[in-house]
């Protein structure tokens, strides 16, 4: 396994490619999945343009099952975006895959089979309220199908504390959380909060209780704050701040091309 997923290293940017309601789905579009596609493509062009060390494509299913499944259209239509981007982008562009809400092993297979190098995981270590119910994670099951399949070179980026993933009640703390996330096999972990300063501690927190686990933000960062989050973090998802129009929009490329100026001065 190369080492482009390491604590300390090149600070990575990671953009978002939102994907309208695949098939498979209550809200999909009939007829709209070659639009989806392009705009797909488009989207990751604009990143790889920009500089963008890679993206992460993003189901945006309107609902989701709790469960730890996918329907099978919309598990072949994502492979078919996947296949599409990493087709039409570098070999050092780096390609995650989220089949929301924690189809893990589903997204797993997508990007083995697809060209993915990465999957972002919604509950890989205890369990989170979601506005569509309880996702309880099964870490066992997780990692024994990577293993099945041969996936051990896509690595798991484990969501923490973050707009995914919360930990009821706060029982365990963030740094206990992405303690535990490692124990089972996460290769790095991601966390976010909008207050700036709030996120900053707790990147504070796992750099202290895991040393050398890389820390990914999950969000909330724009333009006007990367220079100080990613100083601490050592990449992001970014989203909205890269997308016209909004959330959801397609990805602007010089939108891109300034994050990543602001962020590659901190590597000088």
């Amino acid at each position: 396994m190369d080492g482009w997923l390491t604590a300390g290293g090149r600070k990575l940017v990671l953009g978002m490619v939102h994907l309208s309601p695949l098939p498979g789905t209550p809200f999909h579009e009939e007829g709209s999945f070659a639009r989806i596609l392009d705009t797909a493509v488009r989207s990751a062009r604009a990143l790889y343009e920009g500089g963008a060390d890679g993206c992460l494509i993003q189901t945006v299913d309107r609902v989701y099952t709790v469960d730890e499944e996918s329907d099978p259209a919309r598990t072949v239509a994502m492979g078919l975006i996947t296949r599409a981007v990493a087709e039409a982008t570098g070999e050092r562009f780096h390609i995650g895959v989220q089949l929301m809400r924690n189809a893990l092993k589903a997204s797993l297979a997508v990007a083995k089979v697809a060209g993915g190098d990465h999957i972002r995981a919604g509950a890989l270590v205890g369990q989170t309220l979601t506005a569509h119910g309880m996702v309880r994670a099964d870490p066992l099951a997780v990692m024994d199908y990577r293993r099945r399949i041969g996936a051990d070179d896509v690595r798991i980026i484990a969501e923490i504390d973050s707009m995914h993933f919360r930990w009821p009640d706060g029982q365990k703390t963030t740094a206990e959380v992405a303690r535990a996330a490692k124990a089972v096999g996460a290769d790095a972990v991601s966390l976010c909060h909008p207050d700036e300063d709030t996120a900053l501690g707790m990147i504070a927190s796992v750099r202290e209780a895991v040393p050398g686990l890389p820390v990914i933000l999950a969000g909330h960062t724009r333009h006007e704050n990367a220079a100080r989050l990613m100083a601490a973090a050592d990449g992001a998802f970014v989203g909205t701040c890269l997308e016209r129009d909004g959330w959801g929009g397609e990805i602007d490329r010089d939108r891109v091309a300034e994050y990543v100026d602001i962020v590659r001065r901190l590597e000088r």
